[in-house]
Parts: C-alpha cells; structure tokens; sequence
C-alpha cells in the first residue's frame, strides 16, 4: 500500500480563515454583584469572615466537581489555569473565589488582632489574594467582554490597594489603586440597572474613606479625630483600617493628653497626674463632643446609644487608673486626697450621662407610645415600660444629688446643680405618675387613673411654680404640656366612669332578667348569628372569645333499625350434597373403614 504524499503546512491566509469560522466566545460577569451576593448572604452582612472563607472553600470544591478540573486522587497535582483552560465561565468563577478565599483569610486574622507572627501570617494571605486577582483580571481581559473586564480591572486594582494600604509603605501607590477603583465604579454607575447604579455607589462610598486617609497621611496634616470619626462607618470594607484609625487616635490622644493637666467639674479642679487616665478622658471628651454637636440632629438614635456606650466604657477605664493609683497611693493624705476628688468628680460625670442616655430612651419609647401600629409592624410602647424607664431617671437623678452632695464644704456650682436636679426628679417623678395613670387607665380602673391624673397634675404645677425663673425653657414647655395633658385625661377618666356608672343598672338588669335556676347556658357567637350581641370579652380582662363550644357537645342520634329473621327456621333448603366434592379412599381404607 502506498503512503499518501507528505501534505504542505497551512498558509497564514488559511490560519486566518479557519480562525475566522469559529468566532471567540466571550463570558460575562456582573463582578461587583456576584462580590456582593455571595458576602451578604454568607457571613459578611455580620463580620464574620470565617464563614465567608468556609463558603469559599465549598464553592470551589462544586466547581472543581462540576467541571471534572480536579487535582488527582491520592497525590496532589498541580493543575493551572490559563487562556487555553477557560472554556467555560466557571473557570472565571474559580479564580474569583480563589482570591476571595484569600482575602478573607487576610482579614480573618486582621478582625482578630494579630500578633507579629500572625500579621506575616495575614500579609501573605493579602498577596495571594492580589495574585489571584491578578490572574483573574488578565482572564477576564482575554476571555471576557468589555464590562466583565472593566469590573475584573477594578477588582484587581481594589486588592492591590488593600494590599499596599496594609503593608503601609506605599501609600502613594495605595491611594492611586483605590482611585483607580472608584473612577471605574463611577463610570459603571451611570449605567445599568438602578441595582446595578446603588451596587456601585456603595463601593465608591466603601473606597472614599481610604482615598481620604491615604491623602491625609501623604499630606503630613495631624488627622484629627472628628474627621477619623466621620470616616469610620460599618460594612467589609471598613473593617481593613479600623485598626489603623483606633492607632492613629491613640496617638493624637497621647499626644494632646500631654498637655492635659487637670479635670474640671463644677468649678473644681482636679489633677491628673496619670497619662492612660488624660487618654480616657480626653477619648471621652471628645465623644461627649460628638455627641453634642451642631449636627447632633440628623444622627439616628441607635448611633447616638453606641457613642453613649463608648463614653460609658471610657470613663469607666478612667476610674479604674483612678482606683488603682489609689490601691498603690499608700499614706500620702494630699495624694489620696487628690484621686478620691478626681473619682469622685468622673463619677458624677458618668452619672449625668447616664440621665442623659435614658432621657433618650425615654424619648424613642414615647415616640413609639404615641403610634398605634407603625408601617414595620414594630411593637408599641406599653405604659408600665415608660413607668420602668422613669423610675431608673429618679434612682439616676437620686445617686448622682447624693454624690455631689456628700462633700463636706460645697461651692455655688454645686449647690445650684443639686438644686436644678432636684426639680428633674420631682419632673421625672410627675411623668411617672402621668404614665402610671395610662396604665391603670387600659386596665379599666377608673377611680385610680383619675386620682393618678390629678396626683401628677398637681406634682406637675408645683414643678412648675418652683421654675418660674429657671433658664431651661425646654423643661418648662414639657412640663407645661404635661399638665394640660394631665388636667384632659382626668376629665376624659371622670367621664368614662360616670358613663360605665350609668350603666352598671341596665346592665344589672339585663343579667337578673337572664337568670334561671337551671343550668347556666353560655351564648356563643354560632347561635346567636342574628343578634347583634358581642361574643368578645371586656377589654380589661382576659376572658377568651366564645365563637363556638369547643369540644362540641354530645346529640342524641336514631339508631339503625334491628331486623328480626324470623322466616329463617320456616325456609326449606334444597340438598346439595351432590354438589360436594367426594373424598377418595384407597383399598385399605375400604376394609378399615
């Protein structure tokens, strides 16, 4: 048989042709929201990075699955991922989770508060995920369409930055990856879905505060803390510099509490002789600023709470530097002397706070006391809930007048302080009642409510005759409007009792006209379809409804009819033995029988 002739390679022409006739098939990715799915709905919408990681890790094990792209059973062999390899989206999606993966870890370990080991540790989590990402940018620029590689772009240049920002010796180069980052998001967001423009707006919000810090830090200015405060917000990305906004905060209080030398409190001065004592309450101070600020307005309430939270935590840190110096102070009487001022006077510091921040519990549970059903479905204030939280507002006003008071010799800041304290306990001690009045009112007692009304009302009156030239117009008001509000509810309660008093005969009758000495008979609302009787009980006690008798009574039934055969002993019936299978008997049998 004879070979066939030896054939010529193929022309560059024909290279061309054939490459023309099985076109490039390009993949799409939404990257930022498949990111930001797969964070929220898996750990990340809480912090917790390890269960992002875990889902990380099980997603590339279905992938590897899916596409059969394993790495040997028994001995590991490496299997690469190039241009020739992606032939399928979801070899995409594997370099994707792959630097997920990575950058989870990474911040894992940095939420953690990593020692020296475990920061290399971290740092070279950080340089996986940047090549991987890397790698999945330079895919998704072969194998992608434009917007997938814009997105992957973006990506890439946002783990880069991450990278730098961490390692922070660069932070020149970090701040032009995160502006790299926020010109890409800035075009995709004028385009698209309205889900697709809010996705990329929240980057660009997540990206903001790095660019401000990296800035601030190339620009040599002291960060002040205000401005650290506006940056730190909530969400996976703020997580990356917390820790570096914390230090930096650290260090600006160091560095003022230098030149802190004393504490003042109602006219008093107190030495500060400790420096993580300055830090405490200079970090206080400047919270207790925040939080009284000209755009303390438009914060919510729940922010509000947290900063209370943070001055709480910092004055209690400075009253234990406090109470240790003392434990460590030994006879020294001017020392001892000093500290035991100094704690006294954090104390009533944290005390007035402590009013403070129920004040506004009070104002969010009567915010809530005046809806009868918000659009949430969120639960209504009940008024024995306000009475609790007014009792706390006169322990609180009641410890804190003992406090300042116990001195021995009090100057005229002291003594006016007590004295405007007290008029807040006797307004605190008037609400109480007004509330406590509410409470007895739902229940149907009306003799107590209305003597609770007029009780607050006249607590309310006294107040007011004592603030008659008090500065604080705003106490004045609410007390004024609470005694209006005492006087109306007194009446409506006089009014509904002589009506329910009224009606107690007709009433009173109506049952005597129902009574028999038979067995009592309950109406329930089936029998009584055509009546226009209620089947509900009283508003003010707990009887259930009476729609139906459950379990239903027993009726009588007729019972099936008995049938006596009779004609049974009176039939003949014909034989049919003829009809019966005969048995058959051998020859023994026969002789046998």
């Amino acid at each position: 048989m004879s070979k066939p002739a030896d054939q010529p390679p193929p022309s560059d022409m024909e290279v061309d042709a054939a490459a023309e006739e099985k076109p490039l098939v390009r993949f799409s990715i939404n990257v930022l929201e498949l990111m930001r799915e797969a964070q929220m709905q898996h750990g990340l919408r809480h912090g917790d990075y390890t269960r992002y990681r875990r889902y990380c890790t099980a997603r590339l094990r279905r992938l590897y699955k899916s596409l059969k792209f394993l790495h040997g059973r028994g001995k590991y062999t490496k299997r690469n991922i190039t241009e020739s390899t992606v032939t399928d989206v979801r070899f995409l999606h594997i370099v994707f989770y792959m630097a997920e993966r990575a950058w989870s870890h990474a911040m894992e370990k940095k939420t953690a508060g990593p020692n020296a080991q475990q920061r290399i540790y971290m740092l070279g989590r950080f340089r996986k995920a940047v090549k991987w990402a890397t790698l999945f940018s330079h895919l998704c620029s072969l194998k992608g369409d434009s917007r997938t590689s814009l997105e992957a772009e973006a990506y890439a240049s946002y783990m880069k930055g991450t990278l730098l920002f961490e390692q922070e010796k660069n932070i020149e180069a970090a701040m032009t990856n995160f502006k790299n980052t926020r010109a890409v998001y800035e075009e995709l967001g004028k385009y698209g879905s309205i889900e697709n423009q809010l996705l990329c707006r929240q980057r660009i919000e997540e990206v903001e505060p790095m660019i401000g810090f990296c800035s601030r830090k190339l620009g040599g200015s002291a960060l002040q803390a205000h401005e650290l405060l506006d940056l730190e917000k909530e969400g996976p990305a703020y997580d990356l510099f917390k820790a570096k906004i914390e230090a930096v905060l650290s260090e600006t209080r160091s560095q003022q509490a230098a030149s802190m030398t004393e504490f003042s409190w109602l006219g008093r001065r107190f030495p500060i002789t400790n420096a993580k004592t300055r830090v405490s309450i200079l970090k206080a101070q400047q919270l207790e600023k925040d939080l009284n600020g000209a755009n303390t307005e438009s914060v919510p309430a729940d922010k509000k709470l947290g900063i209370f939270d943070k001055i709480f935590s910092a004055y209690h840190d400075a009253r234990s530097c406090i109470r240790n110096d003392l434990a460590s102070a030994g006879n020294a009487e001017n020392i001892r002397d000093e500290l035991n001022g100094l704690d006294k006077a954090v104390s009533a510091v944290l005390g007035f706070r402590t009013i403070e921040r129920n004040q506004l519990l009070v104002s969010i549970a009567k915010s809530k006391f005046t809806k009868h059903r918000d659009e949430k479905n969120e639960k209504i204030t009940k008024p024995e809930e306000l009475v609790r939280l007014y009792d706390l507002l006169i322990q609180n006003t009641t410890d804190l007048t003992d406090l300042i008071s116990s001195g021995r010799d009090k100057n005229k800041e002291e003594n006016t302080f007590i004295q405007e304290y007290e008029l807040k306990s006797l307004a605190f001690r008037a609400e109480r009642c007004f509330y406590l009045a509410k409470s007895y009112s739902s229940a149907g007692k009306r003799a107590e409510a209305y003597a609770l009304f007029c009780h607050a009302r006249s607590i309310t009156d006294s107040a007011l005759q004592q603030l008659t030239n008090s500065p604080d117009k705003a106490l004045v008001q609410d007390l004024k409007a609470l005694s209006d509000s005492c006087r109306s509810n007194s009446f409506i309660e006089h009014a509904t009792g002589i009506m329910e008093e009224e009606n107690v005969p007709e009433r009173l009758s109506k049952g005597v006209s129902t009574l028999s000495l038979g067995e009592r008979k309950e109406a329930f609302l089936l029998d009584m379809l055509e009546s226009y009787e209620s089947a509900l009980g009283e508003s003010n006690t707990k009887t259930p409804c009476r729609i139906a008798r459950f379990p239903p009574p027993f009726q009588s039934v007729p019972c099936n009819p008995i049938v006596l055969d009779m004609a049974y002993n009176a039939i003949e019936f014909p034989n049919i033995e003829n009809r019966m299978k005969k048995e058959k008997k051998g020859l023994l049998s026969r002789f046998w029988g």
